[in-house]
């Protein structure tokens, strides 16, 4: 049988937010009016870099300990942390999210240091995408951890594409009405713990679909066995939908 119409599950906008931040291999800097772009994000991700903490009052000054700034709150500098989550597949409109940080700083913030955490009194976390803004909190931070597939997802979806194009016209057939005399092309678009989405392209707009594995995977390695699963589910579609030839 087709999927159901019921949404499929999905990573929360916390889950998403703490993800690219994982994945991030820049991001921009905006503070005293400059745009710094940083590049050298590849790794352990931006949460070991900077250090975010909860708004500190001018009743209760930070003491320096645990990486809390010294400066009073009026000395601080306000700083705006800016992230682009840009598909790795040649989609149309690439951009999937953007993703914005925004706190004080005790001094500027510093380009040059490579094994240092910079401390971050945090303002707000604001995550854009299709679906509209949402707002997330330092706690539901603080307490989500990214996919796990977030650092891997990339080379995934571009694997997939590149040397197994030809699985996408089979994946099409877990597609409830896609509408396959206007389609003109059908793309992977993302990859997380819960599921595949497809981008269909069709002439003058596109949609996204996503395939949800038969169960979330805690790590990269349970990633292969559940598209295998998606695969298996597909082949057993008595009427699959082909993109135009």
């Amino acid at each position: 049988m087709r999927l159901p119409r019921t949404r499929a599950p999905q990573p929360t906008s916390a889950e998403r937010v703490r993800s690219v931040l994982a994945a991030a291999h820049s991001m921009t800097v905006v503070s005293d009016g400059v745009h710094t772009e940083v590049r050298r994000l590849d790794g352990a991700g931006v949460m070991s870099r900077i250090h975010l903490h909860e708004p500190v009052g001018e009743s209760r000054p930070a003491s320096g300990s645990a990486g809390h700034p010294d400066a009073p709150v009026h000395e601080r500098i306000p700083v705006r942390l800016e992230f682009t989550d840009v598909a790795s597949t040649p989609v149309r409109d690439r951009v999937r999210a953007r993703v914005t940080l925004t706190g004080l700083l005790a001094a500027p913030y510093n380009t040059t240091a490579t094994d240092e955490s910079t401390c971050m009194e945090f303002g707000q976390a604001v995550i854009e995408d299709a679906e509209g803004r949402t707002y997330v909190t330092l706690d539901a931070l603080e307490h989500t951890f990214p996919d796990p597939l977030a650092p891997f997802e990339a080379g995934m979806l571009t694997h997939l594409l590149d040397s197994h194009a030809e699985l996408i016209p089979l994946l099409l057939r877990l597609v409830r009405e896609p509408r396959t005399a206007e389609l003109t092309r059908a793309l992977p678009l993302a990859m997380d713990r819960y599921g595949l989405t497809l981008r269909l392209e069709y002439p003058h707009t596109h949609a996204d679909v996503r395939l949800p594995f038969p169960t979330p995977v805690n790590d990269v390695e349970q990633a292969g066995p559940q598209i295998q699963g998606l695969l298996r589910a597909a082949r057993r579609m008595s009427h699959p939908n082909r993109l135009p030839a």
